[in-house]
């Protein structure tokens, strides 16, 4: 039955992208209903691991073998543990609100049923990753993942920048990729499988050098798809896609699945405190760095774009910190699925009353016109900057107890980092909340000459909002009712409560300081003063983190730039020294044989001389020997 989670939406990817346009007026409904299926059948098998007990919840479903040669066995086989039920559950469920979504949002898009095809195959992709229980398998599924993205942020392909990019998604996620594809190959030498029991097993007895080669490799994976530091360009851009594609990338699939790597790998870091600590200052960078792009951002979606990286950040940092984080990661991913898909699809629904406009300087006072929308994206506001009884209150302030739980001098580094990263969220999550919904109208035409009438959105969209801001005020709330959410996931995780040299009241007090503070700080720049239809210049990091902290531009410098340096040093290499010694041997040894053909020029003359010759050195030679 588990294996059906994955073909359910695979089917329907299959059917809609080869069915030709005779399903065109039913492909939208028939994705929905595959991806409606797929979340019912992970609704059965959650409610069936709860009539069991901790211990025998993992599920095992063995296909067929896939590679069955000597020394090498690879298998399609599923694992169904507390973990991955949880990521089918996200994954199936948030993915089918999306999808609703679409049906309304993608309404006059004549190649609706071909991007409802690519929605059911970006569910099959993530659930395959989620559900595979090897290493090997969990790859195809990783690079399905990549595959769907690419075709989806392409979607649009008349669109110079959406072809773009996609390319450049595509690319920058084969970096990371090299990375799963090394630690696979060094498991393999290093313990001859790729099943996850049998790896995760075998940790205590491989040596510290190895297993942080693994680490380092898996968290360059994860760095790519769930951008991360360095390997984050690639987000920022993917907006030109559709926007209900920008909620499934960032909420429920792609973004989640280096998180999930890391916490299902969480043997091989723990065995491994460098790879750990990498890890940790990675998620530390990163949580960072998306925020202070998010400040500076007019494009709504970019602006969100900035949150997701800042946010997935705080969950590689709990990731990080091994036993102690592993839960609270993999809690805030949760929380944060439901309060980002309803960020992104309120965004979308702001887009499509304004004539598709993104910049949020032409905005203002929609919460007027759109109040279903003004409501379901103020929740998600609230929830994102940890408003005290939403979601993200109980995730993220969670993160940031665990940061300082860690201990010493690293754990004080990191809470205090998690700290400021709550008070930048909370003011440039309150800069969007305000530049879209409040103050006056700064409406201007489109390109077409045509003035916004903005207006609520039709229920095909309104419903998933709604229910999706449920989630955003209820789910933390619920999970942390008698730590159910830890309980549940500690038999696969386990967990550490740690050390920490405060409180939980004294953290909790600290996190609604900085909100406060970052709340009236934005109030204060925008809410009190008229927001310009031009943003002004700026100091140097402001400008700098609208070029998204110069990443373009380092990437260019040292990679494309160094690329080329080092493409030419080889062509000099090659031109000079190794065509220089193939040219030179084959000179010589023309040379000598054009020498040596003299010695056969067809005249018997001069063979009688060689023979003459010849005689008389031997003759000397046999003289001169019976003289000595």
């Amino acid at each position: 039955m588990i294996a059906l989670l994955v073909a359910a939406p695979l089917l329907g990817a299959a059917v809609l992208l080869c069915g030709g346009r005779r399903l065109d007026r039913v492909g939208h409904w028939l994705g929905t209903a595959l991806a409606a299926v797929s979340f019912v059948i992970g609704l059965v098998l959650f409610t069936d691991m709860l009539g069991k007990g901790a211990e025998d919840r993992t599920l095992n479903q063995h296909l067929f073998s896939w590679i069955p040669v000597e020394g090498f066995q690879a298998d399609v086989a599923f694992q169904l543990d507390q973990l991955s039920v949880t990521f089918v559950l996200l994954i199936s469920g948030v993915g089918t609100l999306i999808h609703l979504y679409s049906i309304g949002y993608m309404e006059h898009d004549e190649r609706r049923r071909r991007f409802f095809g690519y929605l059911n195959l970006f569910l099959a992709a993530m659930l395959l990753l989620v559900l595979a229980d090897n290493y090997l398998l969990l790859y195809v599924g990783w690079e399905g993942v990549g595959l769907a993205s690419y075709l989806l942020i392409g979607f649009w392909q008349h669109k110079p920048s959406a072809a773009t990019a996609a390319k450049k998604a595509f690319l920058v996620n084969r970096v990371g990729d090299m990375g799963l594809s090394i630690a696979i190959m060094l498991m393999f030498t290093t313990f001859g499988t790729f099943a996850f029991g049998d790896v995760l097993e075998a940790t205590g007895e491989t040596g510290e050098g190895k297993l942080t080669a693994i680490g380092l490799m898996l968290l360059l994976a994860a760095c790519g798809k769930s951008a991360q530091v360095p390997l984050q360009s690639w987000l920022g851009d993917a907006m030109e896609g559709p926007t209900p594609v920008s909620a499934l990338i960032h909420a429920a699939t792609m973004v989640t699945a280096g998180v999930y790597l890391i916490v299902r790998s969480g043997e091989i870091f723990n065995a491994a405190p460098d790879a750990q600590l990498a890890v940790t200052v990675v998620g530390a960078v990163t949580l960072l760095f998306g925020a202070i792009v998010g400040c500076a951002k007019d494009d709504i979606k970019k602006a969100l774009a900035g949150s997701t990286m800042s946010q997935i950040g705080y969950m590689i940092l709990a990731a990080g910190l091994g036993p102690i984080g592993y839960v609270f990661a993999i809690m805030h991913l949760v929380t944060h699925g439901f309060f980002k898909a309803g960020l992104f699809l309120g965004a979308g629904s702001v887009m499509h009353g304004m004539n598709d406009e993104v910049d949020m300087r032409k905005y203002g006072g929609l919460r007027k016109y759109m109040p279903v929308t003004f409501v379901t994206f103020g929740l998600g506001y609230l929830a994102i900057i940890g408003f005290p009884g939403l979601s993200g209150f109980f995730s993220k302030d969670k993160i940031i107890e665990a940061a300082f739980a860690k201990g010493g001098t690293e754990g004080w580094i990191l809470g205090s980092v998690a700290l400021l990263g709550a008070a930048i969220t909370a003011y440039y999550m309150t800069r969007v909340m305000i530049m879209t919904f409040f103050g006056e109208k700064r409406w201007e035409p489109d390109a077409e000459g045509k003035q916004p009438h903005p207006h609520e959105s039709p229920k095909s969209m309104t419903i998933p909002m709604i229910l999706l801001a449920v989630g955003s005020v209820c789910a933390g709330g619920f999970f942390s009712i008698g730590d159910r959410f830890m309980h549940w996931l500690e038999p696969v995780t386990h967990h550490d409560h740690g050390d920490s040299p405060l409180s939980a009241a004294t953290v909790t007090g600290a996190t609604m300081v900085v909100l406060v503070i970052g709340v009236t700080l934005a109030w204060l720049q925008y809410g009190r003063r008229p927001v310009p239809s031009v943003a002004p210049r700026g100091s140097l990091l402001t400008r700098a983190a609208r070029r998204d902290l110069l990443q373009d531009d380092f990437n260019h410098v040292v990679l494309v730039r160094g690329g080329e340096h080092l493409t030419r040093s080889l062509v000099y290499v090659d031109h000079t020294l190794v065509d220089g010694v193939v040219n030179g041997t084959a000179a010589s040894v023309g040379g000598l044989s054009g020498r040596l053909r003299k010695l056969q020029n067809g005249f018997a003359r001069s063979y009688a001389v060689s023979m003459f010759g010849g005689v008389a050195v031997l003759i000397a030679a046999t003289l001169l020997m019976r003289a000595v």
